[in-house]
Order: structure tokens, then sequence, then C-alpha cells
């Protein structure tokens, strides 16, 4: 057995902790770029504790999911500013955004010198500005993940920008700064953290370290989506919900994903759909059709056993069978009101080349087993909306 774990140098969590950063950021730098959502004005408290610190700060908001021009206007803002450290404040977009910037401030260049796929891939040879990961949604785990998901327009397509010397310097999950997150909000981050821990369990890659907490992080979901999403000033469902995202993206960080996040990258480039809502559209059809694919060609393989595990930790049942896992997903989805992937103008015209850029991309490689095209197929045609005739 061999496998490596790595992660942000410091996590620091709990309700209230954002009061805390002042002293945590304390000799990092003296000028931060700090990168937010599309509302800046949400970030006012941390403003003022740079302030309180003695850092100055230059304001970066990122409008949507960040693209490779985004990344380039950041870094070139926090060069012109002279900033040497960056911190991260919002949902994923934003943290990993930051995430980039801080590695291109260190190493130059330009982001497709260093994005996977589509890029050239070279390889990072310089650790990251010092970054501070400070995330405001429940969902993405970026803030202890090793890679910044990235749009290319003119490739039409998501990529990671992805080395172990871009892991954060500091994450600070504070749960209360997710309890104002509308309903909508709150469910298809929620349903992106499940999916980044059923899919680390089952895969190829999985390992004890990521095990123990995808389990963990499993059955705290599945106690509290809901609860977060219809009385979403609970504050132990909030905790619940972000402790799962941040060991979703550890869990990530150190195995695979799977088929979900396969589609959910060229699916999120060619339409601009969201990337949790698309991964909650995709998850129980992925589910479904992985664990009959693993009955046909390896039923005494360790996946299908692993999938018998997820539906025992989500029902809660212990004589649940692969299928109620599936079976819960589906009744959460429609609980939590997730639309079709047709809401985003998906439809047959589209599978075939989103199966050959899913076919190609890092996440499917983490998958189980191995899927056939007509399999890929299925799953799109689920989650569109429409029933599939073999």
């Amino acid at each position: 057995m061999r496998f490596e774990f790595a992660t942000s140098s410091r996590v620091v969590f709990g309700p209230g902790t954002l009061v805390e950063l002042g002293g945590l950021v304390a000799g990092m730098g003296r000028r931060a770029l700090v990168v937010t959502g599309r509302t800046p004005e949400r970030a006012g408290p941390l403003f003022e504790i740079l302030k309180g610190e003695g850092i100055d700060y230059v304001v970066f908001p990122v409008e949507g999911e960040p693209t490779t021009e985004t990344v380039r206007k950041g870094t070139q803002l926090a060069r012109e500013a002279g900033c040497d450290m960056v911190v991260g404040f919002g949902g994923g977009s934003a943290l990993d955004a930051g995430k980039a910037v801080a590695a291109l401030l260190a190493n130059g260049g330009d982001p497709l010198d260093y994005l996977e796929v589509v890029g050239r891939g070279r390889p990072l040879t310089r650790p990251s500005a010092p970054y501070v990961a400070v995330p405001t949604t429940a969902g993405t785990g970026s803030e202890v993940t090793r890679n910044a998901v990235l749009l290319s327009p003119e490739h039409r397509v998501k990529a990671s920008l992805r080395s172990h010397l871009m892991l954060p310097r500091l994450a600070l999950v504070d749960p209360e700064l997710t309890r104002t997150l509308p309903p909508e909000v709150t469910a298809s981050t929620g349903m992106d953290a499940l999916t980044q821990l059923i899919e680390p369990y089952v895969s190829n890659r999985a390992n004890p370290m990521t095990d123990a907490i995808c389990r963990e992080g499993m059955r705290r979901v599945a106690r509290s989506l809901l609860r977060a999403y219809e009385h979403g000033e609970d504050p132990e469902a909030r905790e619940d919900m972000s402790l799962a995202s941040l060991f979703g993206g550890m869990a990530l960080a150190n195995a695979k994903l799977g088929a979900v996040h396969g589609f959910a990258g060229p699916i999120g480039g060619t339409f601009g759909a969201p990337h949790g809502a698309v991964c909650a559209a995709l998850l129980p059809h992925v589910m479904e059709v992985n664990i009959r694919a693993l009955r046909e060609r390896d039923p005494e393989g360790r996946a299908l056993v692993r999938y018998e595990e997820v539906a025992r930790i989500l029902t809660g049942k212990e004589d649940a069978g692969p299928e109620d896992g599936v079976a819960w997903v589906r009744k959460l989805c429609e609980a939590l009101r997730v639309p079709p992937l047709s809401s985003y103008g998906i439809g047959p015209e589209h599978f075939r080349a989103l199966v050959e850029k899913a076919s190609a991309s890092s996440s499917m490689q983490g998958n189980p087993i191995k899927l056939t095209r007509e399999e890929m197929e299925w799953v799109l045609a689920r989650a569109v909306g429409q029933l599939h005739r073999r």
C-alpha cells in the first residue's frame, strides 16, 4: 500500500473563527490582493481585520466562474499593486481564481502554460505566493485542494491548473459565513460536496485516509443538507455542511473523482452551467450506471461493496443495497428541486461531443469502472430529463 495525503499548511475550522484571521496571517505579507465574488461588500469584515493588522489590500471581484482571462487580469493587478500575498474570500470561483493568481505571481507565465488538457501542462516550479482561503459557501472544498479549475473560452472547456505547490498557506472555515446562503445555492453547493465525498470513496485511487473523511462527511450531508436548505439559519446544519465540504476537498485532492466530474468540466465549459447544479443533476444517474456496469463486468470487485457502504451511510439502514443509495440521492435531488440539464440548453445533439470531452478528462480516469459510450450517453439522457431507450 502506498498513498499520499497533502492539504493546506494550516486549517482552522469553527463558527466565529473569522475574527482570528488577523493573528493568523501576521507575517505572511504587507499588501494583499483580496479576491472576492461579484459583491465585494460582503467581505467588509475581512477588510476591517486586514486593516487592523496593518495589511494594505487591493480588491479583485470575480464575476462568475473564473476564466484564463480572469486570472491574467488578477495577476496583472496584483503585480502592479505590489501585492505579496493573496486572500480568497467567497465561493469556489473566488477561491480558485485566487489560488491561480497566487501560483502565477510566484511562477510567472500565462495560465495556458500550466493548464491541463488544453494548455501546455508545464509543471509549476516555485511555491505559490502566500495564499489564504476563506470559503463562504459549503461545496467545493477549494480551500484545501491543490488545483484551480479555470474555463478556457477559446477551447470551451474547463481544465485544472494543478500542483502540490498551490496548496493554500491557511484555510479558515467559518460556518457562520454560510448562514445567509439562499436555498438554491445551498442545494447546488451541498450536492457538489456530496459528490466529492462519494466519488473519491468509490474511486480507483481511494486510500484509508480519504476513506475515513469521506465516511464522516457523507454522514453529515445525510443528516444536514436538507435541513440547511429548508432552515438556513440552523447553525448545526451549516456547521455539518461546512465540514463536509472541507472533507470533500481533502478527499478529492488525495484520491480521484469520477464520471460526474468528468462530465461537469465540459458541460460547464460549453454551456456555462453552475458546477454544483451540474453535479447534482448527474450524480444519481452516474451512480446508477456505475452500479449496473459493476454488476455486469466486475461483480466481485471492491467498488460494488463501496456503493453498498455509501447506501448504508446515506439511508442509515444496515441492510441497504447499492441501489438504495441511488434512490436516496434521487429523492434528495427532488426535495432540493435540482433542475435537469435541459434547463441549460443541453440536448441529444450535444451528447457525442460531451462524451468525447468527458472521456479525455482527468476525473473520468478515477471512475471505478470504464464506461462505454452507450452508458455515458444514457447518463446524459437521464440527466437532461429524457427517457433512454436502448
